[in-house]
Order: structure tokens, then sequence, then C-alpha cells
């Protein structure tokens, strides 16, 4: 007589809601990448050097020639320029994000951790999370080399704290642009480069260094527009700096409610991209 036994057949696992797992993911992913980054230091001191020789150099060496609001006192430049260092600082951060994707690419991790049972969209959202936190410490320590500069706010806390947040949403934003260049090419070489080129002509043809005033009129539309130079002017008149604007341009009139909707707006075109790609990629 042959004894048959019955096996319970194994119960699979059960899955996690998808906006939970999304989350639980994310922040798995970032916290593996805050620890790689205490883990090289250099990274971050790097990240500091750029914006700081950008304040010295443009506060002592241009201060004195520039003209705002018809006086040329480098103290008055001072206080217009930082919003510009501090949006360009949170910006060029993109190249760093989309040189460590295309680094991660390269070295076959992202590969595997398309092999794991996790949301599709958490490898970048962890990613981009971790670059800001990162952004945010450097721009903590600008805010702070700017003060010892002579750079002032005029206003409250809490409108202070809003210019600050406009900012990181803004390098957040353009994280996301990063991430799809970090994605799109070979070599983290690549995407150094594909990530500065850009955003080059984005700060410098804004109202970032200098009165968009003072430009050729089709020049100055093109800079009246940019999405940089919305956040720039919404962080000037949070922090209560120097910087009237002479222009009949929707966001220069609704800076603030511009920077946000240009923000919004970047995040959701290039975040659906950059998923996508990821989707698709191979090593």
């Amino acid at each position: 007589m042959t004894a048959v036994t019955d096996v319970a057949p194994t119960a699979a696992p059960k899955g996690v809601g998808g906006i939970g797992q999304s989350v639980r993911d994310s922040l798995v992913v970032a916290r593996r990448n805050l620890i790689r980054m205490t883990r090289i230091p250099e990274m971050i001191i790097f990240g500091l050097i750029q914006p700081i020789m950008f304040v010295v150099l443009f506060s002592y060496v241009f201060g004195g020639s520039m003209n705002v609001g018809g006086t040329t006192d480098s103290a008055v430049y001072r206080e217009f320029l930082m919003a510009g260092i501090f949006a360009q600082t949170v910006t060029f951060a993109t190249a760093g994000a989309g040189a460590g994707i295309a680094d991660d690419m390269h070295k076959g991790l992202i590969d595997r951790f398309r092999s794991l049972p996790m949301a599709r969209g958490a490898v970048l959202t962890g990613r981009t999370l971790a670059d800001l936190v990162q952004t945010a410490l450097t721009l903590l320590v600008l805010a702070v080399v700017a003060l010892l500069v002579g750079w002032r706010t005029h206003t409250s806390l809490g409108e202070v704290l809003g210019a600050f947040a406009l900012l990181l949403l803004l390098g957040y934003a353009f994280t996301w642009i990063g991430a799809l260049i970090g994605l799109s090419v070979r070599t983290p070489e690549a995407a150094t480069s594909g990530g500065l080129i850009w955003l080059f002509p984005v700060t410098f043809v804004s109202n970032a260094f200098v009165d968009s005033g003072q430009m050729t009129p089709w020049l100055r539309h093109i800079a009246d527009w940019n999405p940089f130079s919305a956040t720039v002017q919404a962080s000037r008149e949070l922090f209560g700096n120097p910087g009237v604007v002479d222009s009949s341009a929707w966001p220069m009139q609704h800076p603030v409610w511009a920077s946000l909707i240009w923000s919004v707006l970047i995040i959701a075109v290039f975040r659906t991209l950059a998923v996508r790609k990821y989707r698709n990629a191979t090593a």
C-alpha cells in the first residue's frame, strides 16, 4: 500500500501596496546612496568648492562693476547675487546625479536592482532623494559663507525658509533631467559633459548674475521665461534682496507661482521619461 502525503502548497508572499512599496523601496535606495556618500567625503568637499569660488569671484572681482537698480555698490550686488548663486548650486548638482546613475549602469548595478522585486521607479527616486539631501547640506554651508561675505535677508524666517524650499525643489526637478541623461549615455564622463552643456546657457541666460533689463529685447524675453530665472526672482523676493524687475512677463510678475509650476512640470515630465528609460535600459 502506497501512502500518499498531501503537501500544502506554499503560499506566495503577500505583496505590499503599490504606493507603500514604492515609498519603502525608495527610502532603502536613498539610504544606500547616503551611506555611500559619507564614505566618499571628497564628493561633498569638491561640491562645495565651486559655489564658494563663484561667491568670492563674483562678489569681489565683478561686484564693483555691476549695475543693480542704478547703483554699482558692491554690497548691493552681493545681496542681488546670492539668490543666483544658490540656484546655480542646486542645479549644477544635476551633473553629479547623472554621472552617478551612469556609473551604476556601467558597473551593472542597475541590472541587479532591476532583477529584484522592487518598485520600478524606486531606484531613481531613491537616488534623486539622496542627491537632494546632499544638495541641502551644500546649500546650508553656502549660506554660511554668504553671510560671511555680507549677504543679508530682510524678511521673516518663514519667507527665508520658503525661498530655500523653492531652490531645493528646482534642484530636485533638474536632478530628474540628470537622471534621464545618465540613463541615456554609456559612460559617467559622457553624463558629466552632457549634464553641464545645457546647464551653462540655462543659468547664464537668466537674471541670476545680471539684471535681465540690460539684455537685448529677444534675449531678455528668453531670460524672463527661463524656469531658472523664476526661482531666482522668487528667492530674491522672499529674501528681501534687491532685484526689482521691470518686465511684463508673467513669470517675473508672479515668480513664486511660476517657480512652483515650472518645477512641478519638470518633475512630472522628466520623471516619467526617466522611469520609462530605466525600464528599457540594459547595461
